[in-house]
């Protein structure tokens, strides 16, 4: 039976593209519905306070670094949606005194626009958020050595080699986007061999850090999150960390307070991922054959999947 056409992009795959009877599966989950999808290699969390999900959410990065040394680097690849966790970081190294010569860090994406990665002073840059907003706050005396951060750019080996280079990924944080991304793994448009199906899950596994196409509706959140809704300020490409090194990360951590995906996204991904039911036109249900995946929540921004007129 062919698959529906997306409500909300015709030319695009996304999740209005899934059967209705999951959709709606996914819209009737209860909050502890949710906890009760925790299985090996997939475990829910809540928090009661925003306080203690961002805390949490940035003793990642601390504890992340404390492994780390000369002969056994380690990592931590972090996003920019959510970003409040990044000042705490700063805070918790400057003042638990925590020497990050041998850490790491990866970006997970930045915007492309006319053949390169948008500079590192420009407004929207996500360099620029992870600079400002987290090492340009820690003491220079314990700051990482530039080298150590490693952002994605236009020419792309660098940040690809740095993830084979023998550093070990102890956590990839990220968010969830209304496409229900992690970075940009955004769905594929349908054309060319995607035209009627979208790629396999292990074609969509097989992807490394690259330039990726953003669905409009990735344009039109982040328009929203960033730039006060102007659309036509957001670009309609960017780089962005590839499932390949996704799976290198020891471990894959999503955090979800509910400012950027909504009541139902949140839900869907959960339900997705518990059951193992994987479609690449909702790319984070593939989280699902990854072996240790933590979905943390922010209890109050859960919300609900009712009628709500305003």
């Amino acid at each position: 039976m062919p698959r529906k056409l997306s409500m909300l992009a015709p030319e695009w795959w996304d999740f209005t593209t899934l059967e209705d009877d999951l959709l709606m599966d996914a819209a009737r989950l209860a909050p502890n519905d949710l906890l009760q999808l925790s299985r090996e290699g997939f475990k829910v969390v809540f928090y009661d306070t925003l306080e203690d999900f961002y805390l949490a959410e940035a003793l990642e990065y601390i504890t992340s670094w404390k492994q780390s040394t000369e002969s056994n680097p380690v990592g931590i690849c972090g996003p920019i949606g959510p970003t409040e966790q990044l000042p705490l970081v700063a805070r918790l190294v400057n003042e638990l005194n925590i020497n990050l010569a041998n850490s790491h860090f990866w970006g997970m994406d930045e915007w492309y626009v006319n053949g390169k990665e948008l500079a590192a002073d420009h407004p929207i840059s996500f360099e620029k958020a992870d600079r400002d907003l987290c090492f340009n706050r820690i003491d220079p005396k314990l700051r990482m050595p530039d080298a150590n951060l490693h952002f994605p750019k236009a020419e792309l080996a660098p940040y690809i080699n740095s993830w084979e280079s023998g550093i070990r990924c102890a956590v990839m944080q990220g968010g969830q986007g209304d496409t229900k991304h992690w970075a940009f793994n955004d769905p594929f448009k349908r054309e060319g061999k995607y035209k009627d199906v979208p790629p396999t899950p292990k074609e969509f596994r097989e992807l490394t850090t690259r330039v990726v196409d953003l669905h409009p509706i990735t344009c039109m959140q982040n328009a929203r999150t960033s730039a006060g809704g102007v659309v036509t300020g957001i670009p309609t490409q960017a780089l962005s960390v590839g499932p390949v090194q996704t799976w290198k990360a020891e471990k894959v951590s999503i955090w979800q307070a509910g400012t950027h995906d909504n009541p139902f996204g949140q839900r869907l991904t959960a339900l997705m991922i518990g059951k193992k039911i994987m479609d690449s036109a909702v790319p984070m249900s593939l989280l699902a054959d990854h072996p240790n995946v933590q979905f943390n929540y922010f209890r109050g921004g859960l919300g609900l999947c009712e009628t709500e007129m305003h």
